[in-house]
C-alpha cells in the first residue's frame, strides 16, 4: 500500500465555505478514482501547524493506483480549485506501507 500525505497552507483571505468545499471536493475522490482506499481530510487544530490549516492523508492499494490518481482529471480538479481560492504552499509525504 501506498500512504500519502498532504499539508496545506492556505491565503490568508481564503472563506471558512472555501475550505468547506475543498474538504467536501476531496472526500469525494473515494468514490472516482480507483484503488483509492481511504481518503481523509480536516482542518489542522494544533497550535504548532506553522500556517498549515488542512492536513489529508490517502491510502492506495499500490504505486501502480498511487501513479494513476496524480493525473486523474478528478484530482486534478482539486488542485486547480486550490489554486483559484488561494493556495500558499503544500508539504506532500508519500511513501509504501506493509
Amino acid at each position: 500500500m501506498v500512504e500519502h500525505i498532504v499539508l496545506v497552507k492556505l491565503s490568508d483571505d481564503v472563506t471558512d465555505d472555501q475550505v468547506d468545499e475543498l474538504i467536501s471536493r476531496t472526500l469525494s475522490l473515494k468514490d472516482v478514482i480507483p484503488g483509492l482506499l481511504d481518503i481523509q481530510q480536516g482542518r489542522n487544530f494544533a497550535g504548532r501547524n506553522q500556517g498549515y490549516e488542512i492536513g489529508m492523508t490517502a491510502r492506495f492499494e499500490d504505486r501502480t493506483t498511487f501513479e494513476a490518481y496524480l493525473p486523474h482529471p478528478s484530482h486534478q480538479a482539486i488542485l486547480t480549485y486550490l489554486e483559484e481560492i488561494g493556495l500558499e504552499d503544500l508539504i506532500v509525504v508519500d511513501f509504501d506501507t506493509n
